[in-house]
């Protein structure tokens, strides 16, 4: 009988240089997906319904909150960017090397799922158990690759507690799950097209 091989797989730490768009890729939905099921797995520990949980809301005003909350993010965002310096906004390339040449469907699919992924995760399930305050710390430290420099990971703190703010105030995961979809989506449409031109 012939005996089957395994491959051996090592993981190790990749530069952001060392990273090619497929390997990001690869990355971006490997821990996107492991993220939907930790959360997934997490609601249902928590004995609550993932249908009541992810129900869509009997009104519309989620979507003045998730809107209203982008639109002073993406302002702020802005602002930081003309008054920092950029190498203290840095996240290593990443963003860029995500963005730069990816279609305008495969962007809105990329915010889409991180959006969904990452508010089931860190607003549906870990804010339930800890609160907004203790989740936005553990929001900042997984975004790792900003950890570099204070003034990103303070940024991604209070927009991570903006999102579990209008959690609370709409009674919705709908409208944090809308605002991370605009920020995301505008974001990588500004990278996509200000390399572009």
């Amino acid at each position: 009988m012939k005996k089957f091989k395994f491959p051996k797989f090592k993981i190790q730490k990749a530069e952001p240089q060392q990273l090619t768009e497929r390997l990001l890729l690869i990355n971006l939905y490997f821990t996107q997906g492991l993220t939907l099921i930790i959360g997934v797995v997490w609601i249902l520990l928590q004995k609550r319904n993932l249908l009541d949980v992810l129900a869509w809301p009997d009104n519309y005003q989620f979507i003045w909150w998730g809107l209203g909350l982008a639109g002073i993010m993406l302002v702020m965002d802005l602002v930081l960017s003309y008054v920092i310096p950029q190498e203290s906004m840095d996240d290593g390339g990443i963003n860029e090397m995500l963005f730069r040449g990816r279609p305008i469907w495969h962007i809105v699919c990329i915010a889409a799922i991180v959006a969904v992924c990452e508010e089931l995760l860190f607003r549906g399930a870990i804010q339930h158990a800890i609160g907004p305050y203790w989740t936005s710390i553990l929001f900042a430290v997984i975004h790792i690759r900003y950890l570099r420099h204070w003034i990103p990971t303070g940024w991604v703190f209070i927009s991570s507690y903006g999102l579990g703010w209008i959690y609370l105030q709409s009674g919705t995961l709908w409208a944090p799950i809308l605002c991370h979809f605009i920020i995301d989506l505008v974001s990588g449409l500004a990278i996509r097209f200000r390399r572009g031109s």
